[in-house]
């Protein structure tokens, strides 16, 4: 990722990937919108280091509508080889304020990405990922990595029937040398087993004709691409091998912040001393490419595609001076479980979409297209159902690849719905769209949005007051970089998780409210459940506390809960807030508040992160003696 490696490691490398017609990967983290134009000037004018896959990971950061629109592919990344199971932590001394803007964060605090994505515990919450990226960006082609491992054929099958567009089987071998010791040593399997397993369990299920298979994983030479390609996969990538082009020399120091040749670091006076260029990754892919070609000679074969799954054309080597070798069994990696050639050993088709699918935001398209390009406010008036999933997303991505980031207007683009709306409500909203909904909704409402409006009331004949009842689902906000959400109702678990940028207002909250946010403002005005913050590392939450329970439901690993102090700035900016909610939502319960402040503000706690923040310019002490004494 940009944030794990340096920005001129990683330009390097897309520049090198985009010269060959090959693709860069921007890992977890985003990419500076300035790399997605042509250079003005410099050694690489006129060109992009515009990476061409664009991965969306557990922590989201990174990820904005306009980041959606630069890829040709979108990555699922559900694990890393090199430490499978695992969450990912950049040290606060490598988020410097380059990697917090594009991070969404704050320069000198450690980001940490969960183990898992909480939009993901079944396969049906996968293609329900896939679902929204493709909807966000219906050109670019959807992939999920997964790691090798016993049984991720089954895992795959299911990819192939959420509709992704191709699979990554990586393996333990390559991957960062941040991964803890004890994963680099122990965890993951070769990427041969995974990828033969995949390629099997496809095949046997009439599913390998859908997806592309794709693997990594301590590649090296030509002879591991034709490897890789009689177990089954057509497209193969390089991590370790590209970055020991460029110069890595395998210090293992990648998480110190310390890397002697400026490649996987963020200190100024190292990555003076990177020297690689894209010719070195050019040259390297190259002659990996020859000796394909001259393996591929000996065999017979004139191309990698007619040796794509022919497993039995493997043998088991016999290890004269390693008896103790010779006793495994390989015979589950090289055997054709199709020999009769009944079903697809390949991808035969160009994407694997959901047939018949016809979005409510296509049949929105015309209408709303005034809005869309800028020339007059639009408001439309829809009836949702649960099938209706997604809502938003495609004129949104439509939006973002018209204007960026900073989309329209506000007002611009209304759509006033009413009724019970399906999973990802509003997810990567941009500015200028706002979205109300009369009724309620599903999961993951307003995931990833960067700008806009989300108002969700209860229907108005309703007989329920809002306030003691759910009217939005869980995991809401997840990524979110900008925009607002007023909710007339209680949310369900993980509200705000990952929030690095949204404000919002909200009658009441389940369990682990606010977890993992680097960003935004969270005000809740009712009762929230246990493990409120947990690894929340900076942004603001105001819990309205009527029962004084609050306090023992708080994690407080990283943050401190006090009184809202009266007369205070904060006190001033949480009426703001809660004054807005209840002019979009029409709230008793807000309204009330507001007018018996009095009474209610001294009942709110603030929770205040107090994570150590690091001044990512200064170098280390006995660096700055050196050099202190270089110059006298």
């Amino acid at each position: 990722s940009l944030g794990a490696l340096s920005p001129e490691a990683h330009q390097t490398l897309a520049i090198a990937m985009n010269r060959i017609g090959a693709k860069s990967n921007t890992g977890e983290g985003g990419e500076d919108p300035d790399w997605w134009k042509p250079f003005p000037d410099g050694p690489y004018k006129g060109e992009r280091a515009n990476s061409k896959i664009k991965q969306v990971a557990s922590g989201r950061f990174g990820v904005t509508p306009e980041y959606l629109q630069q890829a040709e592919e979108l990555e699922i990344k559900m694990a890393q080889g090199a430490k499978p199971g695992e969450g990912g932590q950049i040290p606060a001394t490598k988020v410097t304020p380059l990697i917090a803007r594009l991070r969404h964060a704050i320069p000198g605090i450690t980001l940490v990405s969960p183990p898992p994505h909480h939009d993901i515990y079944s396969i049906e919450d996968l293609a329900q990922l896939i679902y929204d990226l493709k909807a966000a960006n219906p050109r670019a082609k959807v992939g999920v990595k997964l790691v090798a491992e016993t049984g991720v054929g089954t895992i795959a099958a299911g990819v192939a029937k959420a509709y992704a567009d191709y699979i990554l089987i990586a393996g333990h071998d390559g991957g960062t040398g941040a991964s803890p010791l004890s994963s680099i040593k122990h965890a993951g399997c070769p990427w041969e087993m995974g990828l033969a397993e995949t390629q099997q369990v496809l095949v046997l299920n009439g599913l390998r004709g859908r997806v592309r298979l794709r693997t990594d994983g301590g590649m090296k030479t030509g002879r591991d691409i034709i490897m890789a390609a009689l177990l089954g996969a057509e497209e193969y990538g390089f991590g370790t091998g590209a970055v020991i082009a460029i110069g890595c020399d395998m210090a293992r120091q990648c998480h110190l912040n310390t890397c002697p040749t400026g490649i996987a670091t963020q200190r100024a006076d190292l990555r003076a001393k990177f020297t690689g260029v894209p010719e070195m990754v050019i040259h390297f892919l190259s002659h990996i490419a020859q000796d394909v070609r001259e393996i591929l000679a000996s065999m017979g074969a004139r191309s990698l595609d007619e040796i794509i799954g022919r497993s039995t054309l493997l043998q088991q080597s016999w290890l004269a001076d390693h008896p103790r070798a010779n006793l495994l069994d390989l015979t589950a990696l090289t055997t054709d479980v199709d020999p009769n050639r009944r079903y697809a050993h390949r991808c035969e088709q160009p994407r694997n979409d959901r047939p018949g699918d016809v979005m409510l935001d296509d049949e929105l398209r015309e209408a709303a297209e005034p809005a869309l390009a800028g020339l007059h406010p639009v408001t439309l008036d829809v009836k949702v159902r649960t099938s209706h999933r997604t809502v938003g997303a495609r004129l949104s991505g439509e939006i973002a690849r018209r204007h960026g980031d900073a989309g329209l207007p506000d007002g611009m683009l209304t759509i006033r719905a009413t009724g019970s709306a399906g999973q990802s409500f509003g997810a990567f909203l941009t500015p200028g769209v706002t979205l109300t909904l009369e009724g309620e909704s599903n999961d993951y409402v307003g995931k990833g949005m960067h700008g806009g409006r989300i108002v969700v009331t209860p229907p108005a004949n309703a007989a329920f007051a809002g306030h003691r009842n759910s009217l939005i689902g869980n995991t809401v906000l997840y990524g979110a970089t900008g925009g607002q959400l007023f909710v007339s109702g209680r949310a369900g678990e993980r509200f705000a998780v990952r929030n690095s940028g949204a404000h919002a207002v909200v009658e009441g909250a389940g369990d682990h409210c606010c977890e993992y946010m680097t960003g935004g403002v969270v005000v809740v005005l009712g009762e929230t459940g246990r493990n409120f913050a947990a690894g929340m590392s900076a942004g603001l939450a105001y819990v309205l506390d009527e029962t004084s329970q609050f306090p023992a439901k708080v994690n407080r690993d990283m943050v401190g809960v006090e009184r809202l102090e009266k007369g205070s700035e904060a006190e001033a900016s949480v009426r703001k807030l809660i004054a807005l909610h209840a002019e979009a939502t029409g709230s008793a319960r807000a309204s009330n508040i507001i007018a018996q402040w009095d009474h209610f503000g001294p009942l709110f706690w603030a929770v205040v992160p107090h994570t150590p923040q690091i001044d990512t310019t200064l170098l280390p002490s006995h660096v700055a003696a050196r050099a202190a004494a270089a110059a006298r």
